[in-house]
């Protein structure tokens, strides 16, 4: 069993406040399977999940982030432009909000981050401050926000993204400026500020033994050495299916083996997109991959997964074309790289036939409006095997609601006949094994209101 340092009497503790909402169809676990939360505490791990603290009103999406992960990190909320947009001037409204959910659901807080070249108000950045003028706004910043969370907070990322790909510093106000002791200036800052927590520099592309997680490790051991306040490094682990570095047990080990924690901060695995049922199964095993290269190391403290599901990953917007890198659908459906991670864990890794299905059906499906303008909209649909034999070849009919017309489609062929619309799998998701699932898009033309059919039917039986 792992033995990662642990301070606050709440973390991995079960919730103290359940979430007392039923489970929809394709909920991620029958009542028997553990949560991912209760399989990491098994090992002394970290599960954590990045959250947006906005998206927190989406029931299903705050379900999820309190049902399966012992710790939460904020992904946006605690970045210097968002707590301190001008100088003295703090917002803690996001931030706070997060940490209430997470006190609230017995989790842990990962502190996300505090001297970061990206997302800094131009106050900051644009300040023209002098070396002991931009200390102090640093040391104003880092006591303020981490003396607020001393009593929560457990884990900083206190400077994030300090190096090139080729391993030397990253130019940014704080290095041009002070130079790169501007690294260990702001972890004693932060252990001042609150010496209970545990101080990481974190990282991307530093997953593997590269020459910019070498140039991170000389900068670890280095401080190790000189007795800086150094206790991990986060890897952050955005990652391309298929491209799972096979050095990566190797790296953490040697990161390991100078005294320090290592935690796997922000792993997603994209792929070009809609995404395959083979590039899933593929990104299955690469979430596989990772958890194996974390538990075979004794300082390896968990894994954090950026974001709930797809539908709010960062990944489109700044790769066009990718994503899917979450093991939660659109939908808040699970996909194989959650079961991969149950495994991983050491659950069963079988997703069953789903919570709850209705003894005389063998269907759910789940029908959303995922975008809506004028007379168009676009309707994606999960259709799940929720009964015990595999459908080979499945074929989903509705009723079209009045004074829509379907105008194309992904993932499924969609034709109409007469009132009738009907979906039909194609090659790389036309099998549904019991508990498998399958989704599809389409674009249709309305009539000035989106009406949702009143019923499906899959392969002629009725579904939920």
């Amino acid at each position: 069993m792992k033995t990662t340092t642990r301070r606050r009497t709440a973390r991995f503790l079960a919730p103290v406040l359940a979430l007392a909402l039923a489970l929809s169809a394709g909920s991620p676990a029958q009542a028997e399977d553990p949560p991912l939360r209760d399989l990491a505490d098994r090992h002394g791990l970290r599960m954590g999940v990045a959250v947006s603290a906005h998206l927190l009103d989406n029931a299903r999406y705050a379900e999820i982030a309190a049902e399966q992960y012992n710790s939460v990190t904020h992904e946006n909320e605690l970045k210097w432009e968002s707590v301190q947009p001008q100088r003295g001037q703090f917002n803690w409204s996001g931030a706070d909000r997060l940490v209430d959910f997470a006190r609230a659901n017995g989790q842990d807080v990962y502190g996300h981050t505090l001297v970061w070249h990206s997302q800094l108000p131009s106050w900051v950045a644009d300040g023209g401050f002098s070396a002991p003028e931009l200390e102090g706004v640093m040391e104003d910043h880092i006591s303020t926000v981490v003396n607020r969370y001393a009593d929560d907070i457990s884990h900083w990322d206190v400077v994030n993204e300090a190096f090139n790909e080729d391993g030397t510093f990253r130019d940014s106000v704080f290095h041009r400026t002070l130079g790169e002791d501007y690294i260990a200036t702001s972890l004693e800052m932060a252990h001042a500020a609150d010496p209970d927590a545990r101080l990481f520099i974190n990282d991307y592309n530093v997953e593997g033994i590269n020459a910019k997680s070498d140039g991170l490790y000389r900068l670890a051991s280095s401080l190790v050495a000189r007795g800086v306040p150094l206790h991990g490094v986060g890897l952050q682990s955005h990652l391309i299916v298929g491209q799972v570095p096979s050095s990566m047990q190797a790296n953490i080990q040697r990161f390991a083996d100078l005294g320090l924690e290592v935690v796997v901060t922000e792993l997603d695995i994209r792929t070009t997109t809609p995404a395959s049922e083979q590039q899933l199964q593929a990104q299955a095993a690469d979430y596989t991959r990772v958890f194996q290269a974390c538990m075979a190391v004794d300082g390896c403290g968990g894994v954090t997964v950026w974001g709930v599901g797809d539908a709010n990953s960062w990944i489109p917007d700044v790769f066009p074309g990718q994503g899917d890198a979450l093991p939660y659908d659109h939908q808040y459906d699970t996909k194989p790289a959650y079961w991969a991670m149950h495994e991983a864990l050491g659950g069963d890794g079988d997703p069953g036939p789903g919570p709850d299905p209705d003894p005389d059906g063998s269907c759910a499906v789940t029908y959303t409006v995922s975008d809506q303008w004028n007379q168009g909209a676009v309707i994606n649909v999960t259709v799940r095997n929720t009964g015990s034999a595999t459908v080979d070849g499945w074929s989903l009919a509705w009723t079209s609601p009045t004074g829509q017309q379907v105008t194309s489609a992904w993932n499924a062929t969609v034709t109409r006949t007469g009132s009738t619309v009907t979906a039909e799998g194609v090659s790389w998701n036309r099998t549904l094994p019991p508990g498998g699932s399958a989704t599809f898009g389409f674009q249709i033309t309305h009539q000035g209101q989106v009406d949702t059919p009143d019923a499906f039917e899959l392969n002629g039986t009725a579904c939920d």
